[in-house]
């Protein structure tokens, strides 16, 4: 192995990138043959590749993790741009309500099962915020299957951003108070500053941005600027206020939404996106995956690692499930729904890396490594289970007939 990774480290710079390519191109090919979805095979080739295995590209990386900072963003950009906007503001309490019940009750569970664990109020707080969020890892997989206007995807998509959003707030708070002590002041600063950003993005934004837009329609190659140059004002102005960049990515493609329909520098967008820099964080992702360091955690803190992972399943799964029969959806729409808020990658592993470099007047840490090495169990099971359930109902939910023996569910009205 160590021979291995020394020649593969040696390799010149085009020869690594021959071999990325290389697994962009093949790794989803091969993984659908496979019958696993593209974004576990790119995952697992992280994990592969990355320096826990072969360190293709070493440990400082500073343009391979510079071109997956632009995947995620654009992923997020792109999953705002393919929400039915009409739909979403026909669904919008529904996508607040779900929301509300998608965060708080991982959150209460995730919390509860800290403090059982020996940790105090403040951590245990800290691990229920980071069961609260998610990643929408599985969003290439709904716009492959054409299934971004359903109503339950779109409810899914919404609810992200509140969750993604509340999680980070219940964060912050505990990790100012974990170093200064308790302070209403900076907790009020903080939420101020969100409730100005949020409206900020989707109405000014829009309004600025689109009409900048309109202005260069005939400039392609302007037009694909302006498009990236929204994604990535927005995107810094919420890690600005403490808010993962992935809040404003998702935020601005909401924003930008009706601007951009149907135009040609959009369909550029989503084809380099996903053909280059998505394919790239998803990788990149598996770089953080350490084999060791989480078969350690599985032989010594098992009970811990299988009560987190147990309390994210049951608060998703009951979320969504509280949630499908209050609007009446189907198993499979259900089923569907709870598939997408399993991963915990981008935020929760930020989130997670934050709070272990916290450190109080006294030298502790906020979250221990135990903890960090439970969080990457949890992100390689979650990261790859969210995606292949996803593959398995989601195809279903074409296949639905209304109540009536009529029209396919798949295009259902919002109403």
């Amino acid at each position: 192995m160590d021979w291995l990774r020394s020649h593969a480290l040696a390799l010149p710079l085009l020869a690594k990138t021959a071999v990325a390519l290389g697994v962009i191109v093949g790794v989803p090919q091969i993984s659908r043959r496979l019958r696993i979805p593209p974004v576990v095979g790119l995952l697992l080739s992280g994990v592969l590749i990355g320096p826990y295995g072969l360190e293709l590209f070493g440990t400082t990386r500073p343009i391979v993790d510079f071109f997956a900072e632009i995947g995620k963003i654009l992923l997020m950009f792109m999953a705002g741009l393919e929400i039915d906007l009409v739909l979403f503001r026909q669904v919008q309490k529904k996508s607040i309500t779900f929301g509300v019940i998608t965060t708080s009750l991982p959150l209460m569970l995730g919390t509860l099962v800290g403090m059982v664990f020996g940790y105090s109020v403040l951590p245990a707080l800290v691990i229920g915020s980071l069961l609260a969020s998610h990643t929408l890892l599985a969003s290439s997989t709904i716009a492959r299957l054409g299934e971004t206007k359903l109503e339950p995807i779109t409810i899914t998509y919404g609810a992200t951003v509140f969750s993604d959003t509340s999680s980070l707030i219940v964060f912050a708070i505990c990790v100012s108070t974990f170093q200064r002590g308790f302070s209403i002041s900076s907790i009020a600063l903080l939420l101020v500053e969100i409730a100005a950003f949020v409206p900020l993005i989707l109405f000014g934004l829009s309004r600025v941005g689109g009409a900048i837009l309109r202005r260069l329609e005939s400039d392609e190659a302007a037009y694909f600027a302006v498009m990236i140059a929204i994604v990535a004002v927005a995107s810094a102005l919420a890690q600005l206020i403490q808010l993962p960049d992935i809040v404003g990515a998702f935020l601005s493609g909401l924003a930008v939404n009706a601007a951009v329909k149907e135009k040609a520098a959009r369909k550029e967008l989503e084809f380099i996106g996903n053909a280059m820099f998505i394919p790239i964080f998803f990788i990149t992702t598996g770089f953080l995956i350490d084999p060791r360091a989480l078969a350690h955690s599985l032989a010594t803190d098992l009970p811990l690692v299988l009560s987190i992972i147990g309390a994210l399943l049951v608060g998703k799964f009951a979320a969504a499930e509280i949630a499908g029969h209050m609007y009446g959806y189907t198993r499979d729409e259900r089923l569907t729904i709870w598939s997408l808020t399993l991963p915990q990658v981008a935020a929760t592993l930020a989130a997670t890396l934050v709070a272990f470099r916290t450190i109080d007047r006294a030298g502790s840490h906020l979250l221990d490594d135990r903890m960090l090495n439970v969080v990457l169990a949890l992100m390689l099971s979650t990261s790859i289970l969210g995606p292949v359930l996803t593959e398995h109902f989601a195809p279903r939910l074409q296949k639905e007939k209304s109540p009536h023996g009529g029209e396919d569910r798949s295009v259902r009205s919002a109403a």
